[in-house]
């Protein structure tokens, strides 16, 4: 292979690496966020404060569904440019063939972000349930 095809392997590769980074952090940041929130709504009993943390939580949902996207747009890239005879531009990081084949609303709606974010809004309800 190439040199420059794999340097510009390394890029995407890094690319890929730095939005599965964000990813991570904003789940740590929601966890805390949302336990934060589920606390002080036991602790002051108040369905507003739980109501108020949903609000928080959707949008990290939505953010890390965007990353999650764009990783699987790099990855698209990455497949694309590691294959023999690539018409893939050289040190082309444009994803924007990709687009049409990668929705957000799939990346949004993935299993593991409806599993981990789905959690995290229904204990919210559920005390806002619990205090109406």
């Amino acid at each position: 292979m190439e040199a420059h095809r794999l340097k510009h392997l390394e890029f995407i590769q890094a690319v890929i690496t730095r939005l599965g980074n964000n990813s991570f952090l904003i789940k740590g940041w929601a966890l805390t966020l949302a336990a934060g929130f589920l606390a002080l709504s036991a602790n002051q009993k108040s369905w507003q404060v739980a109501g108020a943390g949903v609000v928080p939580l959707l949008g990290f949902w939505f953010l890390d569904g965007y990353f999650l996207r764009q990783e699987r747009l790099f990855r698209r890239l990455y497949d694309a440019v590691r294959r023999p005879g690539t018409t893939v531009e050289v040190l082309s990081m444009n994803v924007g063939p990709y687009l049409a084949d990668t929705p957000l609303r799939g990346a949004v709606l993935s299993q593991t972000l409806v599993l981990f974010y789905g959690a995290l809004v229904a204990a919210d309800f559920v005390l806002i349930a619990l205090w109406i």
